[in-house]
């Protein structure tokens, strides 16, 4: 186990520490008492048929989905939902590679599939909570990945599913740009093959790796329109090394590779032998599927596909030139489609 002192609840609390038992990995292999950390906002119910889950996205936490999209008057009102925002495995705060133990420790961290989180928090719902619905699912990026999967797999247990900025298989073009992403960390002499002692002997490979996110994460109209100043930063130079940078320079290198690999083998398709159209067609919640105008990550037409095998859901893409990371908040105009559209979702009636 490595002390990082990035992950806490300092910066990203409060949340609990829950743990699930012994979870059986899809890819072979076991984390033995399985530590989720939730965030919770809002009261559940007497009938239990208020709560909404948020799962989170790569590099990000239950901490940004607080300070982004949840608050009094909003889509996600705690005074009317009992919000549940679940860190994934692996993304520093639940059981990942930098606090985990033994074998699992560090480079020794399983590999962990999309699937293997939805169960996870299956169990949690179903164990910690009694819940036997949730009124929303909701999430972004790798949060849209982990919102397709819990509709397919759980099609009873999802009333409504919002996807944002994500896709229910990843795209081979996807695959070939998190690969570049990830070679930026494992080529850094620094990373040692997983074995470093501290980020900081990998900062070469995460300052490439984050300058790798700028380029793909916020578009060509967000630099040319100068959007980098609302962020404070007079230059894109500017932005990229310090704002880009220090986003990724504490975090740990081995739990951004491993949700990495897990956002790249997302494929709600292995559910019915490799037939999206199959998979998709077992989705039972109301849907909307919400893409970022300007994201060349999950594109509006990669997004727009999915949705057209999707019964009763609808298309609503969301105008940004900020682009994938548009999902960090900074454009306001955003951030109202958003809510609008989930309010609009949250009083369509469900069977």
């Amino acid at each position: 186990m490595r002390n990082n002192p990035y992950y806490g609840p300092e910066g990203h609390g409060p949340y609990e520490m829950i743990g699930i038992g012994d979870l059986d990995l899809e890819e072979g292999g076991r984390i033995p008492d399985c530590q989720l950390a939730v965030a919770t906002h809002g009261k559940l119910n007497a009938a239990k048929d208020n709560a909404i889950l948020v799962p989170t996205w790569y590099s990000g936490t239950s901490k940004i989905m607080e300070q982004v999209y949840i608050g009094d008057g909003r889509a996600l009102d705690p005074s009317k939902y009992f919000i549940i925002v679940v860190n994934q495995i692996g993304n520093g705060l639940s059981t990942s590679p930098h606090n985990s133990t033994g074998a699992l420790a560090g480079p020794g961290f399983p590999k962990v599939r999309i699937g293997d989180d939805v169960r996870a928090q299956h169990r949690l719902l179903t164990e910690t909570y009694g819940l036997d619905c949730l009124a929303l699912v909701v999430g972004g990026s790798m949060g849209a990945q982990q919102t397709y999967e819990w509709a397919v797999r759980y099609p009873e247990f999802v009333q409504r599913a919002a996807a944002i900025a994500g896709t229910a298989k990843f795209t081979e073009h996807d695959t070939l740009l998190l690969d570049t992403l990830a070679e930026a960390i494992t080529s850094d002499p620094g990373f040692r093959d997983g074995s470093y002692a501290s980020p900081a002997d990998v900062a070469a490979g995460l300052k490439r790796h984050a300058k790798g996110w700028t380029l793909c994460g916020w578009s060509d109209a967000f630099f040319r329109a100068g959007r980098h100043r609302a962020f404070g930063f007079e230059t894109v130079r500017d932005f990229a090394d310090n704002f880009m940078v220090g986003y990724f320079a504490p975090m740990d290198p081995n739990a951004l590779l491993s949700m990495s690999w897990k956002a790249q083998n997302a494929d709600v398709s292995r559910h019915a032998g490799g037939d999206l159209v199959a998979a998709l067609g077992r989705i039972k919640a109301k849907t909307f599927v919400m893409p970022i105008s300007h994201d060349v990550i999950f594109p509006v037409a990669d997004c727009a596909a999915e949705q057209a095998l999707i019964s009763g859901s609808s298309l609503r893409p969301l105008a940004s030139i900020d682009g994938h990371l548009g999902l960090f908040g900074a454009d306001p105009e955003l951030l109202a489609q958003v809510d609008a559209n989930l309010k609009e979702l949250m009083e369509t009636s469900v069977d």
